[in-house]
């Protein structure tokens, strides 16, 4: 099995920045495909970012190019979604995944941490 814990969710002005973690702990692998999505209040829940295991390979949803960032540190077993220019809009639970590859789909994602609330005040 394999545990991911997400951190640094909030509370933030629009135009802001955060910053969350992804620790992930248990039979985890360095050549998992990391992602990141969000579900806002009543809507599905959507692709953010994702990076494959050598971060060579990475992909954005385009409502988040050019504002968000994602990276990961294979050697602490941790993965970062860097959050600059925050809307409303941005306002989710954003979750990270674990997959075998790297992919826009949830499907592809086998383990999947609890989540993290960020909240971006207008």
């Amino acid at each position: 099995q394999v545990q991911l814990v997400e951190s640094g969710g909030g509370l933030v002005q629009a135009g802001g920045s955060l910053r969350l973690s992804c620790a992930a702990s248990g039979r985890t692998r360095s050549s998992s495909a990391m992602g990141w999505f969000r579900q806002a209040p009543g809507q599905e829940r959507e692709f953010v970012a994702a990076t494959s295991s050598s971060g060579g390979s990475i992909y954005y949803a385009d409502s988040v190019k050019g504002r968000f960032t994602i990276s990961r540190d294979n050697a602490k077993k941790l993965v970062f979604l860097q959050m600059n220019s925050l809307k409303p809009e941005d306002t989710a639970v954003y979750y990270c995944a674990a997959g075998p590859f790297v992919a826009t789909t949830m499907s592809t994602y086998d383990y999947w941490g609890q989540g993290t609330q960020v909240t971006v005040s207008s």
